[in-house]
């Protein structure tokens, strides 16, 4: 990794850590509403509300998000062509392994393949990911998301609303992130 990529990465994870440590310990208030209390607003700015979705995972079982409130939720977008997705699923299985005991803690991994469990299931075995990922061929979650590009990954607190929102890969194992996690998750909303 070159130079100034590092420096990039470094000042990525201080701006995320920063805010999650801010948004866990002060908490944002504010109304649902877009402008003039008028219908929400799509939006993936930090502070937002996350959409709700519900898809299917590899077994078959719908999971929705409203059903992990309460919960840390990690999100990301991915698809299995996608080289930048690829490289950071062992950083997100790393992530998963320290935090995913943790009963306040959930990764989604939300696959845009358009084949589907066909695409999907084979890479998954073969790279033996163990949290869950889910099946999004009609890119539901992308376009509630207002995702751009992939990978994204959206953090969401306790209360639903989106911590922090990353386009892009990243290494998700670091120190920085761990600490920012571990913060987010030992905090309670309210």
């Amino acid at each position: 990794m070159s130079r100034d990529a590092k420096i990039l990465s470094l000042v990525a994870a201080a701006g995320l850590a920063v805010a999650l440590v801010i948004v866990s310990v002060v908490g944002i208030s504010g109304h649902h509403g877009g402008p003039s209390g008028g219908p929400p607003l799509k939006s993936v700015a930090a502070g937002g509300m996350a959409a709700d979705f519900k898809l299917q995972d590899l077994r078959g079982n719908t999971i929705s998000l409203s059903s992990l409130r309460g919960k840390v939720v990690f999100l990301n977008v991915w698809a299995t062509w996608c080289a930048p997705c690829r490289e950071e699923m062992p950083s997100i299985e790393s992530l998963y392994e320290e935090f995913g005991k943790d009963r306040d803690f959930e990764v989604l991994a939300v696959s845009q393949d358009t084949a589907g469990r066909k695409a999907v299931a084979p890479y998954v075995k073969k790279t033996g990911l163990k949290f869950t990922v889910l099946l999004d061929p009609t890119n539901q979650v992308g376009d509630s998301y207002n995702v751009s590009g992939i990978p994204e990954t959206f953090i969401i607190g306790r209360d639903g609303r989106i911590v922090a929102h990353h386009v892009g890969p990243y290494d998700w194992s670091s120190s920085e992130m761990r600490d920012a996690l571990e913060e987010l998750i030992k905090s309670k909303a309210g």
